[in-house]
C-alpha cells in the first residue's frame, strides 16, 4: 500500500513543482510500534530540487511542500521529513 503512496506523492510533487530531482522515500518500516504509525499512515522523507523553491527561505519551502500534499496528510501521511532545494544550491 505504501508504494501506492510514495507513488501519489511523487505525482503530487511533480505536478506542483516540475522538480528536476525528486526523491520519495517510504520509511514507515523504520517507525513500526511508534505510537503515530498505528493510524495506519505513513512516514516519508522528500528529498526535491525545483526553480519554485528559488528566493525562498527553508520554512517557506516547506510549507510549499505541505500545501501541495495537504490532502493526503489528512489521510496518508503521519510525518514528512523534507529537503527542499533549489537548482543553485545542487
Amino acid at each position: 500500500m505504501n508504494d501506492a503512496r510514495v507513488a501519489s506523492i511523487r505525482e503530487e510533487l511533480e505536478r506542483e513543482f516540475e522538480p528536476t530531482e525528486l526523491l520519495v522515500k517510504d520509511q514507515s518500516q523504520l517507525h513500526a510500534g511508534h505510537e503515530g504509525a498505528k493510524d495506519g499512515k505513513g512516514h516519508f522523507d522528500v528529498t526535491i530540487v525545483s526553480a519554485a523553491f528559488d528566493g525562498h527561505n527553508r520554512i517557506t519551502r516547506h510549507r510549499m511542500v505541505y500545501d501541495a500534499l495537504a490532502k493526503m496528510l489528512q489521510s496518508d501521511i503521519h510525518a514528512l521529513r523534507i529537503k527542499a532545494l533549489a537548482p543553485s544550491e545542487r
